[in-house]
C-alpha cells in the first residue's frame, strides 16, 4: 500500500439487499466521505477501485452505495475490509493538522536536542491525541498532543520537538 492511499474507514456490514454497505468512518468529519468520488478496497488478493454512488447517514455509520455492487451477495465477502482514499482527493489539511501515517516514524527530541525516541503510534483518548514514543531500553513515553508539550512538528525533516512536562516521565 503506498503512502498516497490513506485509511478512511471500514466496511462494518452489509445493508439491505441492493449491495449497500454500512461503513464505520475513520475520518474526523464523516461528511468528508461524501466528497470522495472513489475509494479503494484492499483484500489479501486484490485492490478494488470503487465508485461512491450514494452516501447517507445512520447513527454513527454511513450507508454507502458503490456503483460496482448491486446485490448483497456481491458485498458480503468484503465485510471488515478497510477502505482507502487517495491523499490528493482528500484535499488540504488545516494548518498544524497531520495525517497519522505521516507522524509514525518521526524522531522525537526534547528542547535540548536530545533524541527521546520515535513515534510508534498515535492514540486518541477523546480529549486529545497521544503520541506513543518508542524508546531504546526504556518503556514507551506517552505524550499528550497539546501546545504545552508539542513545540514543533517537521514532517519534511522527520522530527518532532517536545517539552516533557514534569511528571510525564520520571526516567529522563
Amino acid at each position: 500500500m503506498n503512502n498516497n492511499l490513506l485509511e478512511v474507514g471500514k466496511i462494518a456490514n452489509t445493508h439491505g439487499l441492493r449491495g449497500e454497505v454500512k461503513v464505520a468512518v475513520w475520518m474526523d468529519y464523516p461528511e468528508e466521505f461524501e466528497a470522495l468520488e472513489t475509494v479503494y478496497l484492499k483484500t489479501r488478493k486484490e485492490t478494488l477501485k470503487l465508485t461512491v454512488k450514494n452516501v447517507r447517514y445512520q447513527k454513527n455509520n454511513l450507508i454507502v452505495k458503490f456503483a460496482e455492487f448491486n446485490d448483497i451477495n456481491e458485498v458480503e465477502q468484503y465485510k471488515n475490509c478497510v477502505l482507502y482514499a487517495d491523499r490528493d482527493e482528500l484535499g488540504e489539511l488545516p494548518e498544524g493538522v497531520h495525517y497519522i501515517v505521516d507522524l509514525i516514524g518521526l524522531e522525537v527530541y526534547n528542547e535540548e536536542g536530545e533524541k527521546l525516541g520515535v513515534i510508534a503510534d498515535v492514540i486518541n483518548n477523546g480529549a486529545s491525541d497521544i503520541y506513543d514514543v518508542k524508546r531504546e531500553g526504556k518503556k514507551n513515553l506517552l505524550l499528550p498532543v497539546i501546545d504545552e508539550v508539542v513545540k514543533e512538528i517537521d514532517i519534511e525533516g522527520g522530527k518532532v520537538t517536545v517539552h516533557v512536562m514534569e511528571g510525564l516521565d520520571d526516567e529522563i
